[in-house]
């Protein structure tokens, strides 16, 4: 059993179900401690929702003068990601426990089965490992080295990396590069990584009418038949047509709820929920305005006739192929031959909130067929080649440090 192996069945077998960290930093707390990281605990939310953070750094004892950052500060790269894990759904289902590490032998090779294999318990060990081969061999690297840790990317989000980044935004602590252990693979661990995603914002509109008796229209006001010709216009908009790295921005309704249970009863109201998933071609501002103009040119004025809610979920980023792209497609081909794919396909990460105080993000991780379903698992034979991966980045990161390229 290899050290890799080894700390992802030991993170495995804590039920961190969010926002539960159940002890999983400590267990990592233990590791970094001791190769020089200097590690705090965040401690946010409610009473009923405590979330637990861990901010860990390795400071570089490099003099400035022997690194190609002579002119300005040693660059920080951070590793990231969250100790929570979604429920395990009916437990009987399972294969075996699941919060019980177990291998299960395929033909293809054992799986690691277990809540949280894929998602993402085993590239933090790979993470940890990785630092811990690399300070051995570099034990003066010319970066830093940073873990930005959470029990709250599965929950709400409130309490997790944005709590982390607004205080070091607050210090006036910078970050330079960041890898996101999310499982990004598709079909093999380095075939896609995602360079950037898509923001999301929702809305919930509230069309108001006149409640009454349906064979009596005139005397009431049907909601429903006045948005329907704005969302028939809403479902037909090209809100843009993406770029080189996103596809178009999209707009779906989710649910619309009006009546009120009777046949005969026209509805005083109707709600729609929507959201947009944007491309780094729109801004939350201007789908906002595009929308209520659909809305005011079917009649329908803010205030008297609707009341409109918006939520941004997050912004878009995007990491353009450089620095980080570049140390991490390296690492890839140099541990598998794989040419991996950039993407930013896929929901929301943590990733939004590191992306506001730092200018390069990616997220890299095992494959995700599993994640979230029952017998979340990872292949054995893949745990290795993810720890060599992150280890090469740090490699690639520490030889342009030294020599005669900076990170910018």
């Amino acid at each position: 059993m290899t050290h890799t192996l080894r700390l992802a069945e030991q993170l495995i077998a804590r039920p961190s179900v969010t926002p539960d960290d159940a002890g999983c930093q400590d267990l990592i707390r233990q590791r970094l401690s001791p190769l020089g990281f200097v590690c705090e605990t965040l401690v946010s939310g409610p009473d009923n929702f405590r979330v637990t953070n861990l901010w860990a750094k390795f400071e570089s004892n490099l003099p400035a003068a022997h690194s190609s950052q002579a002119m300005g500060t040693i660059k920080t790269i951070v590793f990231a990601g969250h100790t929570d894990v979604v429920p395990t759904g009916p437990a009987d289902q399972w294969s075996s426990a699941p919060f019980v590490p177990t291998h299960l032998p395929t033909p293809d090779g054992p799986l690691l089965v277990g809540r949280g294999a894929a998602d993402m318990k085993t590239s933090l060990a790979a993470m940890v490992v990785a630092c811990e081969e690399f300070l051995a061999a570099t034990p003066q690297p010319a970066l830093n080295i940073a873990f930005l840790l959470t029990s709250d990317e599965e929950g709400p989000a409130n309490d997790g990396t944005v709590v982390v980044c607004k205080a070091l935004q607050d210090r006036g602590e910078t970050i330079d590069c960041c890898i996101v252990g999310e499982p990004t693979s598709v079909r093999r661990t380095g075939d896609m990584i995602k360079n950037g995603r898509r923001g999301t914002m929702s809305g919930k509109l509230t069309v108001k009418g006149v409640q009454g008796h349906i064979a009596y229209p005139h005397l009431a006001k049907n909601p429903i038949h006045m948005l329907a010709p704005a969302l028939a216009d809403l479902v037909g908009i090209q809100w843009d047509t993406g770029n080189e790295f996103f596809p178009p921005t999209t707009w779906q309704v989710s649910n619309i709820h009006g009546g009120t249970g009777a046949s005969n009863v026209i509805p005083g109201t109707v709600v729609v929920d929507f959201n947009f998933r944007f491309s780094t071609e729109s801004t939350p501002e201007g789908l906002q305005q595009r929308l209520q103009a659909v809305l005011a040119r079917h009649g329908l004025n803010a205030g008297t006739d609707y009341d409109l809610a918006w939520t941004v979920g997050g912004l878009p980023f995007l990491t353009r192929p450089g620095t980080l792209v570049d140390a991490v497609r390296d690492a890839i081909r140099a541990e598998t031959g794989l040419d991996t794919e950039l993407s930013t396909t896929g929901g929301t990460s943590d990733g939004r909130f590191i992306a506001q105080i730092c200018p390069e993000v990616i997220e890299f991780g095992p494959p995700n067929a599993t994640i979230h379903k029952i017998n979340e698992c990872v292949a054995v034979a893949d745990i290795e080649p993810l720890k060599n991966i992150y280890r090469r980045v740090l490699e690639n990161l520490h030889a342009r440090c030294s020599g005669a390229t900076s990170l910018t």
